[in-house]
């Protein structure tokens, strides 16, 4: 099985072609549009296994599969202290594993944007990460890490790692975590401000079963976002 995480930065029913060159059985998409509202028939055709979720049918967060495979949409919280977070959307795939695609939010939060909004996520709903696979636009990395916050992206990490949940990418490239050799974001596109923020995180099961994980690195792809798609493969 190959799933692919990509920030489309939107517009998504004019990129899809793009995608189909990855020949990914999944994909993980953030800033893309709802195809149920799209005018664009081609893509509705496109995306009909999907899930998505979004504040707005221009912008949100969605899971595209091909059509024979199954998506089971969870109902997990994403309220924590009477506060919701976004944007999170939990599935079970196949009836076999769960598959979390995530795409984090400053969500005006003074205190808990982005990785914040993910720390929160974790507290509420920890218990239901079994046999999961973590993806998406986590708009942070280590290198962000202030130190007198207790949800910093190495706090986050940890976390996940005391439920044998890892990094696919560093695991399998041998990199420590902000020290990074392929980044995933392109701040306006351009190559001296590049950092990693997209994750595909996994249970030991994945990593075990791992045949390749890969940066698109183009700039084919540059042209149309200022993200590059994150990619890996299992054997089952």
């Amino acid at each position: 099985m190959k799933i692919t995480t990509w920030n489309c930065a939107g517009a998504l029913r004019k990129k899809f072609d793009f995608l189909e060159t990855l020949e990914s059985d999944i994909y993980i998409i953030q800033e893309c549009e709802e195809p149920h509202k799209s005018n664009n028939p081609n893509y509705k055709d496109w995306a009909k296994n999907h899930l998505w979720i979004g504040d707005t049918k221009n912008k949100g967060l969605g899971i595209f599969a091909k059509p024979e495979i199954q998506l089971e949409k969870l109902d997990w919280s994403n309220v924590f202290q009477d506060h919701t977070v976004k944007h999170f959307l939990p599935c079970r795939v196949n009836e076999s594993f769960q598959l979390l695609g995530v795409w984090t939010h400053r969500n005006n939060s003074p205190n808990f944007g982005y990785i914040g909004q993910f720390w929160k996520y974790l507290q509420t709903n920890m218990t239901n990460f079994e046999e999961i696979i973590v993806g998406g636009d986590f708009n942070s990395n280590v290198i962000w890490d202030q130190w007198d916050r207790w949800w910093n992206h190495s706090d986050v990490v940890k976390t996940l790692e005391e439920k044998g949940i890892k990094s696919l990418y560093h695991q399998h490239f041998q990199e420590s975590q902000g020290r990074e050799t392929k980044p995933t974001f392109f701040h306006r596109k351009n190559s001296q401000t590049s950092y990693h923020i997209d994750y595909l995180f996994a249970s030991s099961k994945f990593h075990q079963n791992l045949q390749l994980i890969e940066v698109s690195e183009s700039e084919e792809w540059l042209k149309i976002s200022d993200h590059f798609p994150l990619t890996a493969i299992f054997k089952f």
